[in-house]
């Protein structure tokens, strides 16, 4: 199963962006294995200031056809690392090609995107910002993948 970030801004080199390449290599090194990967990030950006709706047309186009959908969202399932792991097998197992994260911009996803969401995510009841919630993303795949791979990286 192919993985998806769909992000709005583009990252540019900083600690951000290393911590993102380092997870997306260990997450193709451990999930290839597993069926799953590679990760790619796609980035968007409005630069005509359209807001959320030009976001969201943005981030669609970017989204590949028939791939399961999920935004990140502070309103989203609160979900434990184990759980994760096991939602995103759980959609491997199922036959999905294709799973795509959605992480919006300053003012959050388009209510019309969200609402096409078949999952929403939250990494909790505060707002990260968009580029540190690419790279806490990249590391739960990475932790998902080695869940999954019974590696011990992740430790209860």
């Amino acid at each position: 199963m192919r993985v998806h970030i769909c992000a709005v801004g583009r990252l540019r080199s900083g600690p951000e962006r290393a911590l993102i390449d380092d997870y997306t290599t260990r997450f193709d090194r451990t999930g290839r294995a597993l069926g799953l990967g590679p990760l790619t990030l796609h980035e968007v950006e409005d630069k005509k200031g359209g807001g959320m709706s030009a976001e969201a047309t943005l981030l669609d186009r970017a989204i590949p056809a028939g791939a399961l959908l999920c935004v990140l969202d502070e309103r989203g399932r609160l979900m434990s690392s184990p759980a994760f792991a096991e939602q995103l097998g759980g959609w491997r197992d199922a036959g999905r090609s294709d799973v795509a994260f959605v992480i919006g911009g300053a003012d959050g996803i388009d209510p019309a995107l969200r609402a096409r969401a078949d999952f929403a995510l939250s990494f909790g009841k505060m707002v990260w910002p968009h580029m540190l919630a690419r790279a806490m993303l990249s590391e739960q795949l990475y932790r998902a993948a080695s869940i999954l791979a019974k590696s011990p990286y992740h430790r209860v």
